[in-house]
């Protein structure tokens, strides 16, 4: 008894510890989202108002407005394309560990700007508007550097992967359409034998008709002595007649022969019933034999 007490105790005690855990957990995540949309109001806000100090208020205060706003964008979008392609890229890090040394500098002369906002003397301000302007430059140059970077590495990369996927797809293509190499192939070995069958034929036909020629030459003048030794010994004969086609062959060609009509090759069939005769039905030994139908 004691021993379950001491089970559904510790149960208790663990579903409580999950509890709290889970309870922070969440508590957690929605503060920190609390805070993540507080903050991009903030800076909606800030960013807005910037924008519209930078318009309508002419001078010193406006040109601050303007660095400030220049500087913001520049180091946000820097932050945001360095976190999007660290993921994919590990070589990033450094670039990333880079920009937070940056970001502590864009920090510093934000809020210099901010501070100087508020100044009472705009002669002092006015005189300090030039070195502010090349801080100002250096920093975003830098993130825009960085920036610009990362994208073009990426892009890099994707136009590797884009130009072997498009060497492996001809590859493809072509093992796909292995047909029109089979024909190229063909047609090349058959115009080179054509070429050699050409030239061959040519030798021996020169060879040929000049063997010709003097088979001639030699034949005529072996029938010429053949015929003067025999002309005296034996009469010419005249050739024996071609023997004359048989009967049946020149009947069977003066009958026509497309086939009968339809008539006839009906009236030649013999007559058939047009129902066959009832055949002797079967019986089995569990039927009853039938009654004969009487007359009384």
């Amino acid at each position: 008894m004691e021993a379950v007490i001491a089970v559904v105790a510790l149960l208790f005690v663990l579903f409580v510890v999950l509890g709290a855990y889970a309870t922070v957990k969440v508590v957690g995540a929605a503060k920190r989202r609390v805070d993540e949309t507080i903050t991009h109001a903030r800076r909606t806000v800030e960013d807005h108002t910037l924008r519209a100090k930078s318009f309508a208020q002419p001078g010193a205060v406006g040109e601050l407005a303007q660095l400030r706003l220049k500087l913001r964008t520049s180091m946000r979008a820097t932050q945001d394309a360095l976190h999007a392609g660290v993921g994919e890229d590990e070589s990033l890090k450094e670039s990333l560990g880079l920009f937070e040394r940056l970001s502590a500098h864009g920090h510093e002369l934000d809020a210099e700007l901010r501070r100087l906002e508020s100044e009472p003397d705009r002669t002092t301000l006015a005189g300090r508007l030039p070195d502010l302007r090349e801080r100002t430059e250096r920093i975003v140059e830098a993130a825009d550097s960085l920036r610009w970077a990362a994208r073009d590495r990426a892009r890099r990369f994707a136009d590797d992967d884009l130009d072997t996927l498009s060497a492996q797809i001809d590859v493809e293509t072509g093992a796909l359409r292995h047909w029109q190499t089979t024909e190229s192939m063909d047609t090349g070995s058959t115009g080179a034998g054509s070429t050699a069958t050409g030239s061959g034929s040519s030798t021996t036909g020169s060879s040929a008709t000049g063997s010709s020629a003097t088979g001639a030459s030699t034949g005529s003048a072996k029938a010429e002595s053949a015929a003067a030794g025999s002309a005296p010994d034996r009469p010419s004969s005249p050739p024996p007649p071609w023997p004359e086609a048989p009967a049946s062959d020149a009947a069977e060609t003066s009958e026509q022969t497309w086939p009968d009509s339809p008539q006839r090759q009906r009236a030649e069939e013999p007559t058939r019933p047009a129902i066959n005769p009832p055949g002797p039905r079967q019986t089995y030994p569990w039927q009853k034999k039938p009654r004969p139908e009487s007359t009384t």
